[in-house]
């Protein structure tokens, strides 16, 4: 039950304290899922986000649930799952009743475009973090290069950018360029 709890709630101050979505999230992941409670490894999440990002639907939600089944099973997957979302339902139906009388105000809008920034720089930082980690080699390095460039130039789905990145990665392992451990 405790491990139940702690999933909830690490989930649910997750959920409450990071605005602009799953990637944004990546800060916080690392310092209570990696850092705060050894949950998962860096390479591990890397895993979740990947398979949360080919998955439909909320990619902190299928991340939450994966590490939540991960520790706990179904109850884990449900607890971590119901942390996560929890804030923003509460968050949205209180903006939801004040949203016509306040989104109008200057101060208002000018808070948004701030915290839009803040959420810009999170997330930057957290894949140059992400990238220090999991990008060993000058084949990672190309594999990351090519999707940039498709992500950033390209309407080509995230889902097939993963899939040909896993692809790639297979293939060059095979060819000999990627030993087991790079």
């Amino acid at each position: 039950m405790k491990k139940l709890i702690q999933l909830y709630v690490s989930w649910f101050k997750m959920g409450l304290f990071t605005f602009g979505g799953g990637y944004a999230m990546l800060p916080m992941i690392q310092k209570e899922v990696i850092e705060k409670y050894h949950w998962a490894t860096e390479d591990e999440v890397m895993d979740y986000y990947a398979i949360g990002q080919c998955t439909s639907g909320v990619i902190a939600v299928n991340t939450s649930t994966f590490i939540g089944y991960y520790q706990a099973g179904i109850p884990g997957a449900i607890a971590a799952t119901l942390g996560v979302v929890t804030p923003s339902i509460i968050i949205i139906s209180i903006i939801a009743g004040l949203i016509t009388n306040f989104s109008s105000l200057a101060i208002v809008q000018h808070a948004l475009n701030g915290i839009r920034v803040a959420v810009c720089m999170l997330m930057i930082n957290a894949v140059l973090k992400l990238g220090k980690g999991n990008i060993k080699n000058k084949i990672g390095f190309l594999i990351f290069a090519v999707a940039l460039i498709f992500a950033m130039f390209t309407k080509v789905s995230t889902v097939l950018l993963v899939i040909g990145a896993g692809i790639a990665g297979v293939v060059f392992s095979r060819i000999g360029w990627l030993k087991k451990n790079d």
